[in-house]
């Protein structure tokens, strides 16, 4: 691979903190008030302060995001680069790929990149990643065009009080997690997983304990630190804003015994429940790719080089297996095989889709102590466009830190996808 057709992630890339969509599931979330466009604009101005490249050399933004939940997420991208500080004269694509929607266009953005039809040759470099707020809304249906009131409602807000009794709304975070092709939700696919690799319940809950556990022990180690930039919540009171550093899912004191105590959450006498299915949180997170070349002649320091790629589908009623044939495509592109692999990062939808996958990952060669060595979404949470740009973060971080070579990066995608990415270390 040439300089030329080498894709790098430079140093500097920044995320926000994983933040609960409720605290103690009662009160709104940190990032309650801030939509999609805001987390977003909030990673790509944090990158574009610690890379070292005048942000006048970027063409392009590439984000993430996996569904609408503001009235400013049709924008998407476009909202995260004027928010992040990025000109009016830079295009901005929305990339969405559902859970491997920020992985996802770290991959487009390479393609523009790579292949040179759409990509600006005086402004080499690209901003990709990917945002989420999770604060979907509740949502009113057919009522376009109906009587409402004394009006016939076409446009605009809905009095509630003039809404017939019985009226429901439902719930778009519900809803977006039931797939009718598969005929079931995210969490049923999960447990037919668990059921035909024969994962008992109290495997899965260890696994949980080992997520936090990794993700305690990293955060206090402050291995998350150069990842992470702080965001300043605004007290209501308007006193001083008080800063969010760290993610906030993390428990401080797990144990299998607590994890066990926990029901079924989605089917009777299953085994997926609140503590081994991973946390809904809000979040973001940005960094800038460019050639290697275009990097080494503006004295940009490479953090990782993309080694391959492989995105690839399966039945929908497993979909949490895809990670399986997205990581073996990513492998082949790369030319590597699972025993050079260091690290991997594969989101913890759902701990039985997990363990099924780090399973199959070992008859590649992949040593399952080298998963998630920091905790995964259990631990820290899924905000859905915005995960695969965050995994990218850390693995990238992790492998300079560790000294490592090889890592990948690997999520199921709802209706029976995966993707993957394979990174070389060049810190």
């Amino acid at each position: 691979m040439s300089k030329e057709t080498s894709i790098v992630i430079l140093d500097g890339g920044r995320r926000t903190p994983r933040a609960d969509i409720l605290v103690d599931n009662k009160a709104p979330g940190l990032f309650s008030r801030f939509s999609t466009t805001q987390l977003g604009g909030m990673a790509i101005k944090a990158t574009l302060g610690h890379t070292k490249i005048d942000p006048s050399l970027v063409g392009h933004v590439v984000m993430g995001m996996a569904q609408h939940s503001h009235r400013d997420s049709i924008y998407g991208a476009q909202g995260m680069r004027w928010r992040g500080g990025l000109g009016k004269d830079v295009p901005a694509l929305t990339v969405a790929r559902i859970c491997g929607s920020g992985a996802e266009a770290i991959c487009v953005g390479a393609e523009i990149l790579l292949a040179g039809l759409r990509n600006d040759e005086e402004r080499p470099f690209t901003v990709v990643g990917g945002a989420e707020s999770m604060q979907y809304p509740f949502c009113l249906y057919d009522y376009r065009g109906k009587k409402v009131g004394a009006a016939t409602q076409k446009y605009g807000p809905i009095e509630a009080k003039a809404l017939p009794a019985g009226t429901h709304l439902q719930d778009m975070l519900l809803m977006s997690l039931y797939d009718p092709s598969a005929k079931m939700a995210m969490a049923n696919t999960a447990e037919e997983l668990g059921r035909r690799y024969g994962i008992k319940r109290e495997e899965a809950d260890v696994f949980a304990y080992r997520s936090h556990k990794n993700a305690k022990a990293a955060r206090d180690a402050g291995h998350f630190d150069e990842e992470i930039e702080p965001v300043a919540l605004p007290a209501d009171d308007g006193g001083a804003p008080t800063v969010l550093k760290y993610d906030t899912h993390i428990l401080e004191d797990p144990s299998p015994a607590k994890m066990a105590r926990l029901a079924p959450a989605f089917e009777p006498g299953g085994i997926i429940t609140a503590g081994n299915a991973s946390a809904v949180v809000d979040g973001a997170a940005a960094m800038i790719i460019g050639k290697e070349s275009d990097a080494e002649r503006h004295d940009a320091r490479p953090l990782a080089r993309i080694a391959g790629m492989g995105v690839a589908a399966c039945d929908p009623q497993i979909m949490g297996w895809g990670p399986v044939p997205a990581v073996k495509k990513a492998l082949a592109k790369a030319g590597i095989t699972g025993k050079d692999v260091d690290i991997v990062e594969i989101n913890e939808a759902f701990a039985p889709q997990a363990l099924a996958c780090v399973r199959d990952f070992e008859k590649m060669g992949i040593d399952p102590e080298r998963v998630n060595p920091m905790g995964n979404a259990i631990a820290l949470g899924h905000p859905l466009g915005a995960t695969g740009a965050i995994l990218t973060l850390t693995c990238a971080y992790a492998l300079r830190r560790t000294k490592k070579r090889y890592g990948i990066v690997t999520m199921c995608i709802g209706g029976g996808q995966g993707i993957a990415l394979v990174l070389e270390s060049m810190g």
